[in-house]
C-alpha cells in the first residue's frame, strides 16, 4: 500500500531552520506531484507548497515564499521541505501529500497523505 512518512520535525528557536523529509513507498513516486501542508493549533490544514513531478517547478503559499524551499529526489522517492527563518507562526503539524496531475492548492485534491510531523518554533 502507499505510505508517506514524514521526518525531521522538532523544536527550534525563532530564526532557525529545519529540513523535513517525506519518504514515499508503494507508488510510482516520479509520477506524483508532491505537496506540503500544515495544520496549526485551532486552524484548518493549509497549503504550504508543492513541487512538480520533475522537480522543475514549485509553488508556495505567500506566507512562506522566500523562506521555504521544496525539492525532491526521485531516485530516493523522497521530497524535502527546507524551512529557514522560522517564526512561531510556523508552528504546526506538517504533512506531505501526493497526487497525479498538476499542482493543486487545496487538501482534498491530494490522494495520499502522511501522518505528519510536529514543528514547534519557540520565541
Amino acid at each position: 500500500q502507499v505510505q508517506l512518512v514524514e521526518s525531521g520535525g522538532g523544536l527550534v528557536q525563532a530564526g532557525g531552520s529545519l529540513r523535513l523529509s517525506c519518504a514515499a513507498s508503494g507508488l510510482a513516486f516520479g509520477a506524483y506531484v508532491m505537496g506540503w501542508f500544515r495544520r496549526a493549533p485551532g486552524k484548518e490544514r493549509e497549503f504550504v507548497g508543492a513541487i512538480t513531478t520533475s522537480g522543475r517547478d514549485t509553488d508556495y503559499a505567500e506566507s512562506v515564499k522566500g523562506r521555504f524551499t521544496i525539492s525532491r529526489d526521485n531516485a530516493k522517492n523522497t521530497v524535502y521541505l527546507q524551512m529557514n527563518s522560522l517564526t512561531p507562526e510556523d508552528t504546526a503539524v506538517y504533512y506531505c501529500a501526493g497526487r497525479t496531475g498538476t499542482i493543486q492548492y487545496v487538501r482534498w485534491r491530494y490522494d495520499y497523505w502522511g501522518q505528519g510531523t510536529q514543528v514547534t518554533v519557540s520565541s
